[in-house]
């Protein structure tokens, strides 16, 4: 596994789960249930792109390197997410300008 190529490829990876999570809570969804989208997603993505990477995995190590990836992946995005949103105080969110579409 390259350290370099993971790393460069999952930081893109994680500012789209980011942006979708985003996107669903314009839709009305709120607390928790993004915290757990937001784990699904990255789990998701994750695994999709080291499968990209690597092609399909062969036996039982190469599969638990992807699915670990994939939780990497899903524990981050979801962890800053909930982060983010127990730190800022509603308030200061809600000065930030919002970018109309």
């Amino acid at each position: 596994m390259n350290f370099d190529t993971l790393l460069v490829g999952s930081i893109p990876l994680m500012g789209m789960v980011f942006g979708l999570v985003e996107m669903i809570k314009s839709l009305g969804l709120k607390g928790n249930l993004l915290t757990l989208i937001s784990m699904l997603l990255g789990v998701a993505f994750g695994i999709a792109y080291r499968v990209s990477q690597s092609g399909l995995p062969a036996g039982f190590s190469a599969w638990f390197e992807v699915v670990t990836f994939g939780l990497l992946i899903g524990l981050v995005t979801s962890g800053f997410y909930k982060f983010a949103a127990d730190r800022f105080p509603k308030e200061l969110r809600d000065d930030i300008p919002k970018v109309q579409p």
